[in-house]
């Protein structure tokens, strides 16, 4: 009899031992995490979850649930089997914490996110039960998405002034914007956010800064993944010459004016005048003094620079992409061409590699309107890339002035990030001066005499004149040139300008 009870006993212990070998589970299950988990928007992550001390959970029940949704789990693994929720289907599956991982087997219970999306962000529990208890941890996923490089833009204001903006799009969370010269740090007049309905943010500010002065704008999330851009600007601020374009408009009316309130009565008139007595003319006599010095300043540099003129030829090379006739050129409006891009780009002769020169490029045609996409400016390239998303900046030896394709109130300097300048007038011609030695490269509106905008460039080499006509603009693009006497064939006076027809 005691032997039959010992046996029995033996046999229990067996099987006892047979079934914790097949599924160890401590009677206390303690679950590990590591949080926060942070992801970039669109990429593969893990919440990484796990046993300790590490057993098997093949055969326990794993939940994976956000907020208070315990009953509508993300993931569900019971009695060896996996179900989704619908949302998360072929999202949604079972991970591993790191390369060395066993996974399940070891107590591995993390969960794997495809394709992170903004709506993602937050916190989810990772829970782990078996018929001796039950254990749960908390990973916060943070989503971030790297925006645009800053697109600088100016606008000029009174005394000296530059108002100069900075925008950027296409961030997640709220990036942080800094504004800093060469010494110290600026503060900005404005700091705006906005959302697009994807969820990513947009972030723009302006401030005002000395019209000789270097900026930068950098905007980031943190400093590792900061994107800025830089102006250096040496040119007058624009909108004083503005102003000045404008006096006279408001003499006229002010004339007119005053002539309609005469009307009105004699005494009136008097009164206006006697008030008018009382105020000191020294300030605006000031005013326009500074505004003619300005405008007379930009007016010799441009007459400097024609002093060093000289006649372009186009480097025809028998571009398909282009129609090429008497120092005119247009785009042949290709269908597959979409942007703007070097297929359609050309380089004029001779090369330069010292000293000062000037030519003109007609944008205008009579009958026509006033060219609304071109590229003017040089290069030190001697072949162009042709493929449709090359770069063509000032880091391969490009520098040029063109119209903005995003914007028709500017043009645009082709450095990296791109700079916008405000189009007060389009000029019908424009002149571009290079004066090698010193590098410098500067555009001209012709018509005006005012200064566009300029590069400041340790030019190397041969560096050639470059021209793009763009794409799908019926006007014309053309080369001028100077005959004797100083004069140009085209003087940008288009109305009087005979071009041949293309």
């Amino acid at each position: 009899m005691g032997l039959h009870v010992m046996t029995h006993v033996h046999l229990l212990l067996l099987l006892c031992s047979s079934l914790s070998s097949a599924a160890p589970v401590s009677k206390s299950l303690v679950v590990l995490v590591r949080s926060p988990v942070s992801e970039q928007l669109g990429r593969e992550t893990t919440l990484p979850c796990w046993l300790n001390p590490p057993q098997s959970a093949e055969a326990l029940e794993v939940r994976w649930y956000r907020n208070d949704h315990f009953d509508t789990p993300i993931i569900l693994y019971q009695n060896k089997k996996m179900a989704q929720e619908s949302s998360y289907v072929g999202r949604a599956s079972f991970g591993l914490k790191d390369a060395a991982s066993g996974g399940l087997a070891a107590g591995d219970v993390s969960m794997k996110l495809l394709n992170v999306g903004i709506e993602d962000e937050g916190d989810y529990t990772c829970y782990v039960s078996s018929d001796q208890g039950y254990d749960r941890g908390s990973v916060t996923l943070k989503v971030t998405e790297t925006g645009n490089t800053p697109l600088l833009s100016m606008v000029g204001a009174e005394e000296n002034l530059v108002n100069l903006s900075c925008e950027s799009e296409g961030w997640y969370p709220r990036p942080k914007l800094h504004w800093a010269d060469h010494k110290h740090n600026l503060t900005p007049k404005s700091l705006e956010y906005g959302k697009v309905s994807s969820g990513l943010v947009s972030v723009h500010s302006w401030l005002l800064v000395p019209s000789s002065s270097e900026v930068s704008c950098s905007v980031g999330l943190s400093d590792m993944d900061t994107k800025e851009a830089r102006v250096r600007l040496e040119i007058p601020p624009p909108a004083a010459k503005k102003v000045s374009g404008l006096v006279p408009g408001l003499v006229v009316f002010i004339l007119i004016l005053l002539a309609a309130l005469a009307l009105l009565g004699w005494l009136y008139i008097k009164k206006r005048v006697l008030r008018k007595k009382d105020k000191p003319e020294s300030n605006q006599a000031e005013e326009n003094m500074k505004l003619l010095q300005e405008v007379s300043v930009e007016k010799a540099a441009l007459e400097e620079a024609k002093k060093h003129y000289v006649n372009i030829e186009l480097e025809d090379k028998g571009n398909p992409y282009l129609t090429i006739k008497d120092g005119m050129l247009r785009d042949k409006k290709h269908p597959d061409l979409k942007a703007v891009t070097c297929l359609t780009a050309i380089r004029g002769t001779p090369g330069f590699t010292s000293g000062q020169h000037y030519w003109e490029v007609s944008l205008g045609h009579p009958g026509v309107e006033v060219k609304q996409s071109w590229w003017v400016g040089v290069t030190m390239a001697t072949d162009f890339p042709l493929q449709a998303d090359a770069l063509s900046s000032t880091s391969n030896g490009f520098w040029f002035l063109s119209s903005s394709p995003d914007r028709a109130d500017s043009f645009q300097l082709n450095t990296e990030p791109k700079v916008l300048l405000p189009v007060r007038s389009r000029p019908r011609t424009v002149g571009v001066y290079l004066n090698y030695d010193g590098g410098e490269l500067s555009f001209y509106n012709v018509e005006d005499e005012s200064v566009i905008g300029s590069f400041t460039a340790p030019f190397q080499g041969d560096v050639f004149p470059f021209f793009n006509p763009g794409i799908g603009d019926p006007g014309p693009m053309k080369i001028l040139k100077r005959t004797e006497q100083g004069e140009c064939n085209d003087t940008g006076n288009n109305e009087r300008a005979q071009e041949p027809e293309s």
